[in-house]
């Protein structure tokens, strides 16, 4: 059995929470208008199977790329800011714990997420759509999530050792990992890491 596959870890579109630089984990907001044009204008490849996160700006940004239904999973939210979703920068900078948390943020957010605790639901939820795509003989799937999940899942599978600080993840993008999906299940990391192709549409 071919036992390599290709996984797209995509961002969600633009939202008014992006727009205004707020921090937006479990509050349930929308792309824009305008993000959503901008993701209906982009190309991406086909895959399988199309898992995203269950709050709307990811079911959104699926239904955008592809015709399939999204199946949706819990387990791919966002960090949840607890006290501080909604809130942006200047509203924080005076509050002593979020000082230091932008110094360390394996310190839990007040009545949020650890770094831990994230990073656990995330690799539980990661390693559950592994175990369906063996089951399944799968071998190309999507997930639509958060910048902050794609950037931990790269630094825990991508072929480059980065911290997660040092990953991007820009909204309507993507990366594809691609590797041995037996080695992703012992938590190894994938053989080969690219931008997922985004050009527009060719109008002609």
């Amino acid at each position: 059995m071919d036992d390599r596959v290709v996984i797209g870890l995509y961002r969600h579109g633009v939202t008014y929470a992006n727009v205004n630089k707020q921090f937006c984990g479990w509050t349930d907001v929308s792309v824009t208008e305008e993000g959503l044009m901008a993701l209906r204008g982009m190309q991406v490849p086909d895959y399988d199977w199309i898992v995203s996160s269950d709050l709307t700006r990811c079911v959104q940004t699926a239904s955008a790329f592809w015709s399939q239904t999204p199946n949706q999973k819990k387990g791919f939210r966002e960090f949840h800011f607890g006290e501080w979703e909604n809130k942006t920068h200047a509203e924080l900078k005076h509050i002593p714990v979020y000082r230091d948390w932008l110094n360390d943020y394996t310190i839990q957010v007040p009545g949020g997420d650890s770094y831990v605790a994230f990073a656990e639901r995330v690799e539980e939820e990661f390693q559950q759509v592994l175990t369906e795509m063996a089951e399944q003989n799968i071998h190309r799937t999507a997930i639509v999530t958060h910048g902050g999940v794609i950037r931990h899942l790269l630094s825990v599978f991508a072929p480059e050792e980065k911290s997660f600080s040092d990953w991007t993840s820009d909204n309507g993008q993507g990366y594809e990992l691609s590797g041995s999906l037996s080695a992703m299940r012992r938590g190894e990391r994938c053989i080969s890491l690219q931008a997922v192709p985004s050009m527009e549409k060719n109008n002609g």
